[in-house]
């Protein structure tokens, strides 16, 4: 079998080793394919692994020899996946490999955002605390969690370990789910029917929903409207689910009072990008996923799916009866 990786660099940048999917089949990996070169690379191959690289129903029309698609990642939506499966090949996701490295970025950008601890550091290697009059400063409101509430939308695996997080933190925690409701094991939490309602309701925001044409930009200057003031929104999702311009606007204006983000709407994003320069706004280049043992279970599952399928019995399998 021939399996080509197209877009491999960040799931092993040289610490991640192929060795498992070696063990499967003659396999060559590419660091980053450009769109101009995925028939070019792809064409050979009966199985393909990539995490970024598009694959459209013209780009598979041309693959004949394709049988199988894995997405190195939770989200597939880079792939036609109506195509594919009108084509008979099966894509296959890896959905929970790194829900503890996600639900723990999204406190990392959370507690910065409350407690500013990188500015504070570096201010006090500058000499400020050394030059300050009293005995400790702070040049930004210090925010605690405890008695806030997290509103969570999209309530699957990541969304309920950062539930749990945020149980631990002494927050209340509601949530919308896309999905059939189940116990998310901790307390308190409650159920909330709609999306609306979690953002007026919440003093944070995080979202933990895929991507699709129905939900994309559904974040916008109406739903940040209905937050409140000193309210903060989270994004490690998917970066086209928020409106950009309208975050934005919001940031400037003030209606919320910041926002963290680990994901953007074209990355890596432009340099007019409306959001890398504003004060009350933290980014971090789409890394949340990127902990070595998230990582490894990455490839891991990446490679038991593989087999799963050559043996007969493919699971997270995402497209095939739709």
């Amino acid at each position: 079998m021939r399996i080509t990786v197209l877009d491999g660099y960040t799931l092993n940048p040289g610490d991640n080793p192929w060795a498992g999917l070696e063990a499967l089949g003659d396999v060559t990996v590419y660091d980053r394919t450009p769109e101009h070169e995925i028939i070019a690379r792809a064409k050979d191959a009966d199985a393909v692994l990539l995490n970024k690289t598009p694959l459209s129903a013209a780009t598979l029309a041309a693959l004949p020899r394709l049988k199988y698609i894995g997405v190195l990642a939770t989200g597939y939506d880079i792939v036609d996946v109506a195509a594919a499966a009108k084509a008979g090949i099966p894509v296959c996701n890896i959905p929970t490999y790194g829900s503890q490295a996600v639900a723990q970025h999204v406190f990392a950008l959370l507690l910065a955002l409350c407690r500013r601890v990188e500015s504070h550091a570096a201010g006090v290697s500058a000499g400020r605390w050394g030059k300050s009059p009293d005995w400790c400063y702070w040049d930004t409101p210090q925010i605690g969690l405890a008695g806030k509430t997290l509103g969570i939308v999209g309530f699957g695996a990541i969304g309920s370990q950062v539930g749990k997080i945020a149980h631990a933190f002494g927050m209340g925690v509601i949530g919308h789910t896309f999905g059939p409701r189940f116990d998310p094991g901790f307390a308190p939490f409650s159920y909330v029917e709609t999306i609306p309602e979690i953002f007026e309701r919440a003093d944070v925001v995080t979202l933990h929903c895929p991507l699709f044409a129905e939900n994309r930009g559904f974040v916008n200057d109406e739903l940040l409207g209905r937050m409140k003031r000193s309210a903060f929104l989270i994004n490690t999702a998917r970066g086209p689910l928020v409106d950009q311009a309208a975050l934005a606007r919001a940031l400037q204006k003030g209606t919320i009072a910041g926002a963290g983000l680990d994901v953007l709407e074209v990355e890596p994003p432009a340099d007019d990008n409306p959001l890398l320069h504003l004060p009350n706004c933290l980014i971090t280049p789409h890394v949340a996923w990127a902990t070595l043992e998230a990582r490894k279970n990455l490839m891991d599952t990446a490679v038991e799916n593989l087999a799963a399928w050559q043996a007969g019995k493919a699971q997270n399998v995402v497209n095939m009866g739709k």
